[in-house]
């Protein structure tokens, strides 16, 4: 290793510790524990999560949907909306819950919006109008009173993102399969199954709030709903819970979100934050694998968030609650996912395979008024920070850090994040400069190819210094066929003439290894590329495959579309194969090893289109772009090293 390579490698190691320690304390320092919060919980030891699971307090564990519903059936449900540019909530009499959550595109109109249309919702449209209306059903907005309500017989057609799983139309384009009142979002559930489906009465009812009460025999609860100012907290709900009478064992639920696909699978993540000591954490939980429910009873969470990898429901007690914190796995056939309806004649998405998950937090028992926060909407990064800036508390040290329930999809997240975050603010600055989200990972791949540069070209004269002996490797193993040990001390020892180190070639590549793992997880994870055209009819949506043209009937494996990018990056990995072998273009000059190397190469182009076929279009520009730059590299530098060596040979 040459001095200047030593001295590089040396501060990219110091660029990398730096880059991973500003983002842990990021996470970790400034953010105190909620003093007066903490005082009302009264809890002064917080435990483990995992080592502590008990049995104190059962949670709600929801049943099958048609047992709920029947318990309804001779209920009028009605339904009940609030809008702004942000946010289309739908509320029912039955749980006084939210029954949809539908998020407006961003439109000429709606310049505040950041969600994209997507061909999902352009295929639903043209295919199941019915599944497109919002809301789903007949509802109400506010009147000048509420006896003077405005009905609505149908919704509007497509113009929506739907948050939850609302239910789906059948075939028939009649009968709606509703999602049970146990999956509402903000509904208030028990062990006894019929508080989930309890008929609450509409109190009042204004343009930006609503409240409903119900009474039972040992208990009446008042839920009143504020939407906050969309200029302040954008996607923020208010919600406000008095119970008056028996409070204890009522939990509030999150509800279930919709599906999102990525990379060829659903990337539901279930989080919580917790404070101990002053220092708060954000957990990840395992997704439950069975109905019954993870149950975490002697903690007490900041908050919860139930995400699908883009958009989700953060659910923040505002003052107190008793501990404790829930997960339960819910059955796709429970809670259809709209997907079932696309190219449902072929059974494209099944039910069983996108199950749902739900997330629960205990009430107070003390019968005390308690306030909760729900963020509902697309977890991007400005949003994100814009929410935590409008609830920070410069005093208290307070941040809720609601950027934390963003989540990176990767395999290996938990090494790569720091780095994926690091690269997203070089992408944002370039999407700043440029406006096009395809462009600037184009430029972010040529950012890193030349951050990387010493690196690269470090491997790169090392593989082209083991091309250049390799007939004579070739030789010395034809030469001593009978004698493996002397033809490893003679392949040793012109190593050490030629100054070639076998190894040297792969060093650099574990160095790059965060780096290029971060960028995978970053083009998997990012909200912001998801629905962001580059070229219109070719590439529509940088966080879905490019799709060249389609079909009908889908086909094993590629399925109904073409995708192109995989192609093409399979093809460039092979012409790069070709150009970095030493063997000889006729075949019968080949050695077996040459032979095998080759076959090798051929083979890695195979693999690497069929894996990269369903991912995002956005990984292959970049991983396209990468694999181009370096071709490029290899011929500069191995040009550089031939003038080099004939500049050499005149000198002498």
């Amino acid at each position: 290793m040459d001095k200047r390579t030593f001295i590089f490698v040396l501060s990219l190691t110091f660029i990398l510790f730096g880059v991973n320690v500003f983002f842990q304390q990021r996470d970790q320092a400034a953010k105190q524990e909620w003093l007066a919060r903490q005082e009302l919980k009264k809890a002064q030891a917080p435990v483990a999560a995992d080592a502590n699971r008990s049995t104190k307090q059962a949670p709600f564990v929801a049943k099958t949907p048609e047992a709920s519903l029947a318990k309804i059936e001779n209920v009028a449900e009605k339904f009940y909306v609030i809008e702004n540019d942000y946010q289309q909530l739908v509320f029912s009499n039955v749980g006084a819950a939210l029954v949809e959550i539908n998020l407006p595109f961003k439109t000429e109109q709606n310049q505040r919006s950041v969600v994209k249309e997507t061909q999902v919702d352009r295929d639903l449209i043209a295919n199941h109008p019915k599944n497109s209306q919002f809301p789903l059903r007949p509802y109400f907005t506010a009147g000048t009173t509420t006896k003077d309500l405005v009905a609505h017989e149908t919704g509007k057609l497509g113009g929506y993102y739907p948050l939850l799983r609302r239910g789906i139309v059948d075939r028939d384009n009649k009968t709606i399969k509703g999602i049970s009142p146990e999956y509402y979002a903000a509904n208030i559930v028990s062990k006894v199954p019929e508080d989930a489906s309890l008929v609450f009465e509409l109190k009042e009812f204004t343009a930006n709030s609503i409240s409903f009460e119900a009474s039972q025999d040992h208990r009446r609860i008042l839920k009143t709903y504020s939407v906050e100012s969309e200029k302040d907290a954008p996607y923020v709900i208010r919600l406000s819970i008095k119970v008056d009478g028996d409070s204890s064992g009522l939990w509030i639920i999150s509800g279930v979100p919709e599906v999102e696909w990525i990379s060829g699978a659903i990337a539901p993540s279930l989080k919580y934050r917790i404070t101990i000591n002053n220092k708060p954490e954000v957990v990840l939980l395992g997704l439950p694998e069975s109905k019954q429910p993870s149950v975490f009873n002697l903690i007490y969470p900041d908050w919860l968030t139930n995400s699908n990898g883009f958009f989700g429901v953060i659910l923040d007690p505002v003052t107190a609650i008793d501990s404790g914190l829930s997960a339960q796995y819910v059955p796709g056939k429970n809670v259809p996912s709209r997907l079932t309806k696309v190219d449902e004649a072929y059974n494209k998405f099944k039910a069983e395979d996108m199950p749902g998950y739900m997330m629960q937090l205990p009430l107070n028992s003390k019968g005390e008024t308690m306030d909760f926060r729900l963020f509902t909407g697309p977890f991007a990064s400005g949003i994100l920070k814009t929410v935590d800036s409008v609830y920070s508390d410069a005093a208290t040290s307070y941040n809720p850090d609601y950027i934390a329930s963003q989540t990176f999809h990767g395999l290996f997240a938990f090494i790569s994040e720091p780095f994926a975050k690091f690269l997203f603010v070089l992408m944002s600055f370039f999407h700043y400069l440029t406006g096009s989200w395809g462009i600037s990972i184009i430029l972010l791949t040529v950012a890193l190819r030349f951050m990387l540069y010493p690196l690269n070209a470090w491997s790169t004269k090392s593989m082209l210094k083991m091309q250049k002996i390799s007939p004579q490797v070739t030789a010395i193993q034809e030469k001593n066929k009978k004698d493996p040990k002397k033809t490893q001390i003679e392949i040793m020892d012109l190593y050490k003439k030629e100054g070639v180190n076998p190894v040297s070639s792969c060093f650099p590549l574990l160095i790059q290894m965060p780096f290029m793992v971060g960028m995978f997880d970053l083009l998997k994870s990012t909200f912001e590329l998801r629905g962001a055209s580059f070229i219109p009819g070719w590439i529509n949506d940088l966080s879905a495959p490019d799709v060249l043209f389609s079909w009908d009937k889908p086909l094993f494996f590629i399925g109904n579309q073409f995708h192109l990018l995989p192609i093409l990056l399979g093809l460039v990995m092979f012409f790069q194969q070709k150009m970095s072998s030493a063997a000889p273009k006729d075949v019968s000059l080949m050695t077996e090893q040459q032979k095998q190397q080759r076959m090798m190469g051929y083979i890695m182009a195979a693999v690497f289109t069929i894996m990269f076929y369903n991912f995002p279009s956005g990984l292959n520009i970049y991983w396209l772009s990468s694999m181009l730059l370096g071709i490029l590299q290899q011929w500069w530098t191995s040009k550089r090293m031939a003038n080099t060596t004939q500049l050499a040979l005149k000198t002498k």
